[in-house]
């Protein structure tokens, strides 16, 4: 496993329950980017609609090197790779428990492919916060 990027605050800011394992659907320079490892997640949500599973607010940067003509956005949604039924179980712990879904880790597995691990958790107060 070769790890790209880490949300550091998440287990400061959150109670987290449970965790899953998905995929991203990227373009070619967006896995570029990765294996330079210019991402950043610390912002990052992730939400359901219309039955999928998007992750919102990730930071991949722009490989230097990729065609100036298909330029995407660095913050745009991407899609995650998840199983109907985890997303139904997602979607009712969000909606009924409040809790949000958050990325934990991002990385390549040891087949190469970029998988992120996203946390079903609940937001802290502030006197839990020590």
């Amino acid at each position: 496993m070769i790890l790209i990027a880490k949300n550091k605050k998440a287990h400061y800011e959150y109670f987290i329950s449970n965790t899953i394992e998905a995929g991203i659907v990227l373009t070619g320079d967006e896995v570029k980017a990765l294996r330079e490892k210019k991402a950043s997640i610390s912002e990052a949500f992730a939400e359901t609609e219309k039955g999928e599973l998007w992750l919102i607010n990730a930071d991949i940067s722009f490989y230097k090197n990729s065609s100036k003509i298909l330029v995407t956005d660095a913050k745009r949604k991407r899609k995650l790779l998840v199983k109907k039924k985890e997303i139904s179980t997602l979607q009712g712990k969000v909606e009924r428990e409040g809790f949000t879904i958050i990325p934990l880790k991002l990385y390549f597995n040891k087949k190469g492919y970029a998988k992120i691990e996203i946390a079903v958790a609940k937001g802290k107060k502030l006197y839990d916060k020590r």
